[in-house]
């Protein structure tokens, strides 16, 4: 008897081929459909997490990939609505690895993307966008800074969070570096 494959199950297939045969390359690691960011290496995250214009390629190899919209070369000759897609989708990838960062590094307790697979976040852009920004990250009492984000109000809290980062990124390089 031939197999059957679900349609869904062979889409996914291809989704998964599209938007991390590319990262399999570039990382050297394994990915597939339900990678989530606690799965990826330290060095890996490092690298997507730092910023700059720069840094856009592999997340546009993912997005672009897991839409079926073609390689990243043709990223300036999508539509205006397209190319905007990929950027809100980048910049909110971005986000997320730089908060799992922070989760690996003990200064986050929380972050409503964890545990979702990445391919989640850009197949569901939207939703995903809602939940994370209606559920912000919450600072770990560890961190020395808490006393005073729990001054501030929710969505300022938020932007305390991200102010982090440029010292956050040095930490997470220290401790990836080779010892």
């Amino acid at each position: 008897m031939a197999d059957i494959i679900s349609i869904q199950d062979y889409r996914l297939q291809q989704i998964e081929q599209k938007g991390f045969g590319p990262w399999r390359k570039r990382f050297g690691e394994s990915f597939h459909r339900n990678t989530c960011l606690a799965d990826i290496s330290d060095d890996t995250l490092l690298r997507l997490a730092q910023p700059g214009e720069s840094q856009a390629l592999p997340y546009y190899e993912l997005i672009m990939g897991v839409l079926n919209w073609g390689n990243p070369v043709k990223f300036y000759y999508l539509d205006d609505t397209e190319r905007m897609r990929v950027i809100d989708i980048h910049l909110f990838l971005a986000d997320q690895v730089r908060f799992e960062m922070m989760k690996r590094l003990g200064w986050v307790e929380t972050f409503a993307g964890e545990g979702r697979p990445l391919i989640e976040f850009i197949l569901a852009f939207e939703r995903m966008r809602t939940i994370c920004m209606n559920q912000p990250p919450t600072l770990s009492a560890l961190h020395p800074r808490y006393p005073e984000y729990c001054n501030l109000v929710k969505y300022d809290r938020q932007v305390f969070i991200r102010r982090l980062l440029p010292e956050a990124l040095d930490q997470f390089q220290q401790r990836a570096a080779p010892k």
